[in-house]
């Protein structure tokens, strides 16, 4: 035994590589994209740290080019939801007993791997299975995830820290438990580091979690848990399983064994599931823990002190990164009449020259959306504003899925300004404009307010010193990630914790001790060193 209070390394944020052209880089993921897409591979469940194989498969495709399948997954059913619960019951004894600076390791090694010897396999997958490009993929993948692992090892090592006073003759301590049972961890397709932080953020704390990766992300996810087990996590502690959201309802979100659930997707999914757990409560051991990031309708205000071109960037980069899917992403822009048609013709001039296509080329700053339903469903929403008399499209408008799910960057003006695409999560490239009077500006500010039941990112763009602290007041409640002079997208861990309330989610914050502690279950010690040794006090004396 050490006898020893360990200190933690320092966290840091990794440096992000820029694959610039004749960088090696660039070469050797260039090179590790082409091998992916020549190479077909199968994915099975990771049961108790064994593969498991159903039969009941589905294939995995690459978003921009649809007829090219890249592995073929295996999906769980009701029997092996059921193996992964007693693998996790099996697997939690041994790991929350396991000293708390032995889990601290596994974890700082997977950041490592993650940033060392598999940087390039994980972008690559990334990029391929989700429709990323070069940057995208790695600020997501390698960059945040390697930061989420590495700060929440510092946060815990900070939580435990946390001791309460201890007077004279006493001595006060508080015990950090895991959670009594399973964490079901639901991680979305569009990031890979929330598919890594999902799972991981419980199991740090000592928990023990089945992990319901999407199947639209599954491959880059494969990879990660393969680098979990690599890292040297315990058979058990995480069980990887694709599924079907139906059968992963009806088998763990109603087991007594239930302790929690990490959760980022649709506000409509995290509802049904609340709704179901709330109809169950009382088949639980314990209250079991909702923790949900879900949908956004992210914003920028524009006052007209702004600098055009500042906003005009913030939109082209915040609207149309990752073809818009991102939770974060612009989706409605309230602008001054002064300022409309200056920065209209800078987003527009910017929009006709981003380039369109397949990841493997890197010259593409916007690739495919995920599927085909998210296709449908946007063209469905950008019909609707070119068949209405209150919105016109200003550019861009197209899809075309012959070959992969390709929208185009859609700008939109809606002159009402609850219209359907001003109100809605659209999650995909598109970004609508309000225009309103310079004079109106408080009144915009509550109509922005009143417009939508999200409450996740938004910005203001001011350089009069006056609206930004009252606009800052004014807009508390409309989003959790808030920004001034900059857009609503691209939170680094460490530095802007993550989450939104409203129908945006319980808001605890990703990247933050606010969430680790989420996943624990605090105990009160108290030690007395001179307990009484009579029942009776002074003042029940006589005199």
């Amino acid at each position: 035994m050490t006898n020893a209070l360990f200190s933690v390394p320092e966290p840091y944020n990794e440096p992000v590589r820029d694959y610039a052209p004749g960088s090696p880089e660039r070469a050797a993921l260039a090179a590790e994209l082409d091998h992916q897409y020549g190479t077909k591979i199968e994915i099975p469940l990771i049961i108790g740290g064994r593969e498991v194989r159903t039969g009941r498969t589905v294939r995995c495709v690459c978003p921009h080019e649809h007829g090219h399948a890249l592995a073929e997954v295996h999906l769980a059913g009701p029997e092996q939801l059921s193996l992964a619960v007693e693998a996790a019951r099996t697997a939690s004894g041994p790991w929350q007993r396991l000293p708390w600076q032995e889990r601290a390791a596994v974890f700082l090694k997977m950041a490592d791997l993650i940033a060392g010897p598999h940087r390039l396999a994980l972008n690559a997958a990334t990029m391929l299975g989700q429709s990323k490009n070069a940057y995208q993929a790695e600020i997501d993948a390698i960059c945040e995830l390697a930061d989420f692992l590495r700060y929440n090892v510092h946060f815990m090592a900070e939580i435990y820290r946390g001791q309460p006073h201890s007077p004279r003759g006493t001595w006060n301590r508080m015990a950090y438990r895991p959670l009594e049972g399973f964490v079901l961890a639901v991680t979305p397709f569009n990031f890979t580091a929330i598919a890594g932080n999902l799972p991981t953020a419980p199991a740090m704390m000592g928990n023990t979690v089945i992990w319901k990766p999407a199947t639209t992300a599954v491959l880059s996810n494969y990879h990660l848990m393969r680098i979990f087990m690599e890292a040297g996590l315990p058979p058990g502690v995480i069980n990887f399983l694709p599924a079907s959201g139906a059968e992963v309802g009806k088998t763990l979100l109603v087991h007594p064994e239930l302790a929690g659930v990490h959760f980022t997707g649709s506000t409509g999914t995290f509802q049904t599931m609340w709704r179901t757990i709330g109809s169950h409560i009382e088949a639980y051991r314990g209250y079991p823990r909702i923790v949900g990031e879900t949908g956004g309708k992210d914003y920028i205000f524009v006052h007209p002190s702004a600098d055009p071109q500042a906003v005009a960037v913030a939109v082209v980069r915040g609207a149309f990164e990752y073809q818009g899917q991102k939770c974060s992403a612009v989706s409605r822009i309230y602008v001054p009449e002064s300022l409309w048609p200056d920065l209209r013709d800078r987003i527009v001039a910017m929009m006709a020259e981003i380039r369109t296509g397949d990841v493997r080329d890197f010259g593409n700053f916007h690739n495919a959306v995920i599927e085909r339903a998210a296709f449908d469903r946007t063209m469905g929403y950008i019909d609707q504003a070119r068949n209405s008399d209150q919105a016109e499209i200003v550019a861009g408008g197209g899809g075309d899925d012959a070959v992969g799910y390709f929208i185009q960057p859609t700008l939109i003006r809606c002159l009402d300004p609850k219209f359907v695409t001003m109100r809605e999560e659209i999650f995909a490239p598109v970004v609508s404009a309000y225009v309103y009077e310079d004079e109106k500006i408080a009144g915009t500010l509550d109509l922005l307010d009143d417009t939508s039941p999200y409450a996740l990112t938004g910005a203001i763009f001011a350089r009069d010193r006056q609206f930004i602290a009252a606009a800052t007041e004014r807009l508390t409640h409309t989003a959790g990630n808030f920004y001034v002079n900059d857009k609503p997208t691209g939170s680094v861990v460490g530095q802007q914790p993550f989450g939104g309330a409203r129908a945006s989610g319980t808001n605890d914050k990703a990247g933050s001790q606010l969430n680790l502690l989420r996943w624990c279950s605090a105990r009160s010690i108290k030690e007395n060193f001179n307990p009484p040794l009579v029942y009776d006090y002074p003042f029940m004396g006589k005199g």
